[in-house]
Parts: structure tokens; sequence; C-alpha cells
């Protein structure tokens, strides 16, 4: 199986046409051009996704990729590996962070066991199992090219078939302890940046672990010295399921010409992988807030991409889409019900003055 299977997955550019006819729109709502910043953005790219003025969010969903990392062995993580287990069910029980912001803001959760490391049976859970958790990347590669494109495609064909359910707006979320390790290996990895740089204490490490897990990061890549130029190998070689499986969400969502929302660090991380795939992919993605991570600001500026929100979140799972969701709303519906100038009564004279 080789990187090339998925360039079936053909993406479209955005449609400059209804760009500019939301832009004209935008310009002729009663207000100062450009007051409503980054709504009007975000409108006018949700236009070039659809091809139309207005775009309907009501129908929206959070994927959450969950998966175990091998590199947990080496005390990289402040929470023991069963948390990974037990969090996917509490998504389920809808006491999770991303879960009760998800019910707030009338968004579902499609939750994928895409390598936990145990056997995890639930009705609602979409049993996707590669296989228990991913190689310790201290010592071997996460996984083999052909697992790192069948994760991929895990992504692509969840996200295929949750829009063919009818979700407009799809956002992208993990549950993995020691993801934090993988995302920052796979960051360095494709960006050639130093690992103190980008390696953050993630769910709290102290001062001695955080220090060894930035030397893990940097053996790892020495060690396996993934390719630069092909974001499988880099997936494979010092990445993880749930990385490889959400870079597939953003893949699959462009494909089928939806928009796709950014979480925090580790989706961004995804989020770059699939760009590297397939750059097109960009087009199509809402980066929701800006993690406290380190590694965030670096990624986003490697993808080209800002994120909306600067609430100093880090927590994961996805919990950002559903407050970006919220956001984009609020965009959806300025474009769609403010007022042009006529409809108004008010005249345009004064915008000669600004």
């Amino acid at each position: 199986m080789s990187l090339s299977i998925l360039e079936k997955y053909s993406i479209k550019p955005l449609n400059q046409q209804a760009m500019d006819k939301a832009q004209a729109r935008l310009d002729n709502l009663v207000k100062p051009p450009g007051s409503l910043g980054e709504l009007e953005t975000i409108a006018i790219k949700l236009a070039g996704i659809s091809g139309e003025t207005y775009y309907d969010t009501k129908k929206r969903c959070v994927i959450i990729m969950a998966s175990d990392n091998g590199v947990v062995a080496e005390g990289v993580a402040a929470a023991p590996q069963i948390v990974t287990y037990t969090q996917t069910l509490n998504f389920l029980k809808g006491i999770t962070g991303v879960a009760v912001l998800a019910k707030e803001f009338d968004t579902d959760l499609i939750v994928v066991d895409v390598g936990i490391n145990g056997d995890l049976e639930h009705p609602l859970v979409v049993d996707k199992k590669i296989k228990k958790s991913t190689g310790n990347i201290a010592h071997e590669p996460a996984m083999t090219y052909d697992e790192a494109v069948k994760a991929v495609l895990v992504g692509v064909e969840q996200a295929i078939q949750a829009v063919g359910e009818g979700y407009k707006i799809l956002g992208a979320g993990e549950m993995g302890i020691g993801n934090t390790t993988s995302s920052s290996a796979v960051l360095c990895a494709l960006t050639g940046l130093a690992p103190q740089l980008v390696t953050g204490r993630g769910a709290g490490l102290k001062e001695e672990a955080y220090r060894h897990k930035i030397e893990v990061v940097r053996g790892a890549i020495a060690r396996h010295n993934p390719n630069q130029d092909d974001p499988i190998d880099v997936l494979a070689k010092v990445g993880g399921f749930d990385i490889a499986a959400m870079a597939g969400i953003y893949i699959g969502g462009a494909h089928m010409g939806v928009p796709v929302v950014i979480d925090g660090y580790i989706s961004m991380v995804a989020a770059l992988c699939a760009s590297r795939i397939n750059p097109l992919v960009k087009e199509y993605m809402l980066a929701s807030h800006a993690s406290a991570e380190p590694g965030f600001a670096y990624a986003a500026s490697a993808l080209g991409i800002q994120p909306c929100l600067n609430l100093n979140m880090r927590l994961g799972e996805g919990s950002g889409c559903p407050l970006m969701f919220a956001i984009i709303d609020g965009a959806c519906v300025a474009i769609r019900e403010i007022a042009t100038f006529e409809e108004a009564d008010v005249g345009e004279e004064y915008l000669e003055n600004l």
C-alpha cells in the first residue's frame, strides 16, 4: 500500500466566483466595510467551499480518533495509558470536556477506536482498530508504512461517511495518552525544528520528566530518520494512529466539499500532515483556538493558518471545535440576515470617507 492510493480523493479549489459574490454582499450590508473581521473571512471561505453565498452549519459533528502510543513506556505522560480507554467511554457518557461543549452547541460526537491498547466493546464506538497501540518510537517505528496509510484511510472514509449522513461541517478530535510526544516528533520531522522548541509538558509533566520527553523526541528522530518529504513515512516512523486518522478527516472532508475545523496542537499537526499529502486540503480548514502547547504556534505557522480564538486551552479531545462551530454560526447568520443599505434605508454616502 502506498501514498498513491490517496490520490483518488480529489479536492477542488475554492469557488472564486462564489467568494466574490459573498464579498459583494458583505460590502453591501449596513455596517462599515470589514467591520465583522474574521466573521467575514469565514463567511467568504464557506462560500468558496460550498459555491453558495449562505452555508448551513446546523448538522455538525466532531470525529474523535482514539489510539494509544507505545512511547508512554518512556514516562513521557503524566497520566497512565488506561486513561485512553476510560476517556473514550466517557465521551459517550457525555461527561468529558468535548462532550459537554458538544451538547451545549448542538454538536454530535463520532468516536472511533483506531488503536486503543485494549478490547473496547461499545455499540457507539466505531471499531477501526489497526492494532493495539503504536510501537514505542524510542526503540522502534510507530507503525509500518502500510499501517500509516491504512490509518489515514480510516479518517478519510469516516469523513466521507459522516458527510453522507448529512453532516455539513466536521471537527477533528483525538484521545491518546502520550500523543503530544508523537505530535512533537512528527512536527520536528516535517519542519526540522528542534525538539526543545515544540515539545511541551502535555497534561502537566514535572521538570525532570519534561526534559526526558524532549530527549525521547530527539532520539526518535535521530534513530528512525523520517523522510521530511514523505508525510506518510513521518507518521509511520514517529507518529500515531490518531494523528494519521485525523489527517484523513481533513482529506475526506475536503474531498466531500465540507469544511473541517482544527482543534488544538495534535489536531494542528495532523492538519499539517494532511496539507503535505495534498496542499488543497488547507483551503477547507478552519482553525478554532490557539493551544497553549508551545508547538502549536510553530505548527500553525508551518501550515499558514491562524486560529480565531485565544482561550489558553490545552485540553485536546476536539474541545475547541464546538466553540468554533458557534463562531461559524455567527458568520453565517451575519451574511444571511444583516440588512443591506437599501433594506435598512441607509444611504451609502458616508462610505466615501472611510
